[in-house]
């Protein structure tokens, strides 16, 4: 027995013993990647299935994980399908697949963050690294195309800021740029920011996501978060690209033998001897004015950043530098950033941080009217004499309309403009108790611009010198402020889900301006207003005028879901601001928004072709507080000259007074807003769809009221703008994505979107009085558009051209007789009085698009990546100011010469050279031209070299591209491009002397430490 009992122990205690052994964790490492991109992904969530056991990964992507040698891992990522491998030995290599589905993604809200398939407004977020891959000094400008809806127009210009409109124009005579939130604090311009260091870029579009803000959401938000230092080792990154920007669909103009033969026939059709009826043939081709003066340009980029850090400290650094030449000779903008974020967690539930970011740029600016010049300079004259002087357009007889030589131009322009700015916020972040969360940021930007513009004594042409030297300056300071504090709430009990909000903001901008001028000076390069001018200089007209504004804001927001089925969000702020005061300084502005997601019901639950379908709805109410201000206060006048009473005899005098200014204080306009929309994944979640439905009403718009003169008012504007009008836009946005891992290769993407608004004014209290505009470059003082009820902002306005006079007989029998001649246009007779006068005026064509479009994709084959982005509008006219802007024998462009009408039959759709006339001058049809146009924005190829192979070198990622930015474009417009900045919402799309785009090639990498 006891033989037995010691082999049956011994074999019990094997037994054990070997159990034990296997019993024992296994330490599990690895790398997790975006299966599509092949970078790193931070904070994947990596659990052991059915375990509370787990960890996640660091800012390489990297994780250390004890587990059972049977387990199985679970890989949990936000906007990832989720995977379940089992846990191995040595070093794992995990590639996440992005789904289609954005709707689980977590996206950035007013005052917060929310997953998106909760939110019930309309949002849409771009990430930075799609950002990053173009070319853009501006960020708007490299979001062209990425959103529905979102409309922007780049100038060509180097540190120029595009214009950007989201659904349409809503006011006349106020701002029409949306608000931009960078990191929690307010700005009206974020050229302080590059683009490497932006994390995220969410646009707010309807009232649910914008009332939070109150009076600055009416023309819709833009959030941006720049990105913050994450936990892990030290990481160094560098990013360069250089490269070239080359004048791309450049306009032909007559050359020298075709514009001497043009001016021949000008001054015939004027009666006057020909200026060059000797032998146009003998000024040959002459000189081409574009070529002289334009150029491929170099542009370099150059940003260096630095993160890491701990559970309690983390940080991000980065230092940028762009050098960037314009295509026009001696034009050249240099820009400096720096931003740093610091986040610090002394305890678990106390955090604290900033972040700032630096700008300085000088810029070697160019002469306004240049490209005006270009376009119009005579042909025959040469750009030097073979002395070495300049060729002196007063020796060819050329008169005063084209009397420069824009070489000159250039060379004895000197103005030169600098901007710095620090900008930025700090924080702290205490939970009270778990859920309660209280938050208070202070923030704001200290901001300085100055422009000098020096002229020298100097003589270049008979048109073209200067006896004195002068010297112009123009001082700009900016001192914004704001305090921010928030209470949020966060519980869930059973199926309800709650997110409470409640908070108290303070903001005060103030913004000095001076300018002053002195001739005789040396030019001073350095130095503040006060101290460019030597002592004893006599400053001529100096100038200076103060603002300061302030505003408060009290805030409410409930988000609220039950069961994850039903959503309801409600916001509330009540502002005050003082350049309203005492008339209008409070108002109250909300929103409310409610979803259904359908999948979550259990009758979806056996379908199998949504994955996840969503409907939405929201209404509310926001302001727009940067608009004309009427003075409250009535002045009158009671000079002399103007207001005298004669009585009695003998006579004596009495001076009396008249009102100076009809008062109506004005207020912020307010935009209501009905948005509808479905959000849905299917196929698997390779495919999403978003599609909506707005109207956005402005009501109160700022228009002008018109005023009789038996008022006496003697304002400067000849009457008063008061809060009178409704503008609407409606429309569709559409956006479909689809996703695909194909295999463990080939990845790819693409995403078209569609936007259509229609814009209208839809009220006008004072009734059908039109507002006029427009008169950039039209001569003798025309207004090509207007903006009446039932039109919409801005529309072009004048005579419809149904033909071309060939000859005096036509002319006599016609009901034009006495004004026109042979080569002038026809203009209809609407109104069918037998004569044309001003009340024969049509709508000419909308200056607003109706489509916009972008296409966005992107394709990865092991190591290399191809991004291919396209954009376009489509239904928009435009206003080619620059074939009448003529005051005497200016250039003709090629296509006007070789289709004039030069005598009986040659042409009925173009005038004769006498463009410039009066008669042929006023607005009309002729003028006007589609604005369609489709562009390849991006192109960009890139190789990454394996990471074994960079590894051995210290390298933890090598990427090399090549790049390509307007390259192609199509469009029918006789200009540069079709995309032109406008001086306002009534002078939008009318070509005068616009900075042209071009065309961006670069090369570049993309390196990490």
């Amino acid at each position: 027995m006891k033989r037995n009992f010691t082999i049956s122990g011994l074999f019990l205690f094997c037994i054990l013993f070997v159990n034990t052994v296997f019993a024992q964790n296994i330490t599990v490492k690895g790398k997790v990647t975006d299966a599509g991109t092949g970078e790193s992904l931070f904070g994947v969530s990596v659990a052991v299935k059915g375990t509370t056991n787990g960890t996640q990964t660091d800012a390489s992507g990297l994780f250390t994980l004890s587990v059972a040698p049977n387990a199985v891992l679970q890989f949990t990522y936000v906007g990832f399908a989720t995977q379940q491998i089992a846990a191995t030995g040595g070093v794992m290599s995990i590639k996440l697949i992005e789904t289609a589905n954005n709707l689980n993604q977590v996206v950035v809200i007013g005052y917060g963050t929310q997953r998106k398939i909760d939110n019930t407004g309309a949002v849409a977020t771009v990430k930075g690294s799609d950002l990053a891959k173009q070319s853009s000094d501006n960020a708007l400008s490299a979001l062209q195309g990425q959103v529905a809806g979102v409309q922007i127009i780049n100038n060509g210009q180097p540190g120029s800021v595009p214009d950007i409109n989201i659904r349409g124009l809503g006011t006349v005579s106020g701002a029409t740029n949306p608000l931009y939130v960078v990191d929690d604090v307010w700005y009206s311009d974020i050229s302080f920011l590059n683009n490497d260091d932006i994390e995220t870029l969410t646009v707010l579009k309807d009232a649910s996501s914008t009332a939070i803000f109150g009076i600055r959401g009416a023309n819709g938000v833009i959030l941006i978060t720049t990105k913050h230092g994450k936990k892990g080792k030290p990481v160094v990154t560098y990013s360069d690209y250089f490269g070239w920007q080359a004048v791309t669909n450049q306009v032909q103009m007559a050359n020298g033998t075709e514009y001497a033969t043009a001016i021949n026939e000008l001054y015939a059709e004027n009666g006057v001897t020909p200026a060059f009826s000797s032998n146009p043939a003998a000024y040959g081709t002459g000189t081409n004015w574009y070529d002289q003066i334009l150029r491929n340009a170099p542009v370099s980029n150059n940003v260096i950043g630095i993160s890491g850090g701990s559970d309690v400290y983390k940080y991000n650094v980065s230092v940028g530098y762009l050098n960037q030449d314009g295509i026009v000779k001696t034009n050249n903008y240099q820009k400096y950033t720096f931003h740093v974020t610091n986040d610090y967690t002394p305890i678990k539930d106390l955090k604290f941080g900033f972040s700032a970011s630096v700008l300085s740029s000088n810029s070697k600016d160019v002469n306004g009217s240049i490209f005006h010049q270009l376009y119009t300079a005579a042909p025959i004259v040469p750009v030097y004499y073979a002395d070495g002087k300049y060729g002196d357009p007063a020796d060819y007889n050329i008169g005063g309309g084209a009397n420069y030589n824009p070489e000159a131009t250039i060379d004895f322009f000197d103005q030169r403009s600098k901007n710095k700015d620090l900008s930025g916020e700090v924080y702290g972040q205490w939970t009270i108790i778990p859920g309660l969360n209280f938050k208070s940021s202070f923030g704001g930007e200290l901001g300085q611009a100055e422009v000098r513009n020096y002229t020298p004594i100097y003589f270049a042409t008979g048109g073209q010198q200067s006896t004195t030297t002068s010297l112009d300056i123009n001082h700009t300071e900016t001192r914004n402020w704001q305090w921010e504090n928030t209470l949020t709430y966060n519980k869930s009990f059973g199926k309800n889900n709650l997110t409470a909000l409640a908070g108290y903001t303070l903001h005060l901008d103030k913004s000095t301006y001076s300018t002053a001028s002195a001739d005789s000076v040396s030019n001073v390069t350095s130095g503040s207003l006060r101290g460019s001018f030597p002592d004893g200089t006599l400053v001529m007209y100096p100038q200076a005028n103060q603002s300061t504004t302030a505003a408060i804001g009290e805030i409410a927001r409930i988000n609220y879901n039950y069961d994850e089925r039903y959503l309801l969000n409600a916001t509330f702020r009540h502002d005050g601001a003082s350049e309203f005061y005492p008339y209008d300084t409070f108002g109250s502005f909300g929103s409310v928004g409610a979803g259904w997601v359908i999948t979550n019901e259990a009758f979806m639950k056996d379908q199998h072709v949504f994955n996840t379908l969503k409907v939405r709805g929201s209404y509310g109410t926001v302001g727009n507080d940067e608009v004309t201000r009427q003075v409250g206060t009535l002045t009158v006048t009671n000079d002399p000259t103007q207001y005298t009473a004669i009585f009695g005899n003998p006579f004596y005098t009495v001076n009396g007074e008249g009102i100076n200014t009809v008062t109506q204080p004005t207020s912020w306009e307010k935009a209501r807003s009905t948005d509808i929309g479905i959000e849905g994944a299917l196929l698997n979640n390779h495919l999403s769809f978003e599609a909506e439905y707005y109207d956005r009403l402005t009501i109160g718009a700022v228009f002008p009221v018109p005023i009789p003169a038996s008022t006496g008012e003697n304002g400067p504007n000849g009457g008063l703008v008061a809060n009178q009008a409704n503008i609407r836009n409606r429309g569709f946005e559409f956006t479909v994505t689809w996703k695909q891992q194909v295999n463990s290769s080939v990845f790819y993407s693409i995403s078209p979107n569609l936007g259509i608004n229609e814009n209208e004014v839809t009220k006008v209290i004072t009734g059908n009085n039109p507002l006029y505009g427009g008169g950039n470059g039209i001569t003798n003082g025309a207004l090509a558009t207007r903006t009446v009820l039932g039109q919409p902002i801005g529309e072009f306005y004048g005579y419809k051209v149904i033909g071309i006079f060939q000859t005096a007989a036509q002319v006599a029998a016609s009901n034009e007789a006495g004004t026109a001649k042979p080569g002038d246009f026809i203009y209809q007779d609407t109104n069918g009085d037998g004569q044309i006068t001003s009340t024969d005026r049509v709508d000419l064509g909308n200056p607003n698009p109706k489509y916009s479009y972008g296409v966005n994709t992107y394709l990865k084959v092991k190591n290399f990546d191809l991004t291919i982005d396209l954009q376009g509008v489509a239904d928009v006219s435009i206003y080619n100011a620059n074939l009448a802007y003529r005051f005497g024998n200016e250039n003709f462009t090629q296509n006007f010469f070789d289709n004039r009408w030069h005598g009986a039959g040659t042409s009925n759709t173009f005038p004769s050279v006498n463009l410039g006339s009066t008669y042929d001058s006023a607005p009309n049809s002729f003028y006007v031209s589609s604005g369609a146009y489709f562009r390849v924005r991006n192109l960009q190829l890139g190789y990454s070299l394996p990471t074994d192979m960079t590894k051995k070198w210290g390298i933890q990622g090598l990427r090399i591209f090549a790049n390509a930015q307007n390259a192609i474009n199509v469009f029918g417009y006789k200009g540069f491009s079709p995309e032109i900045t406008s001086d306002g919402p009534t002078s939008q799309n009318i070509d005068a002397n616009v900075y042209p785009l071009y065309a961006t090639y670069n090369i570049g990498v993309n390196v990490s430490f």
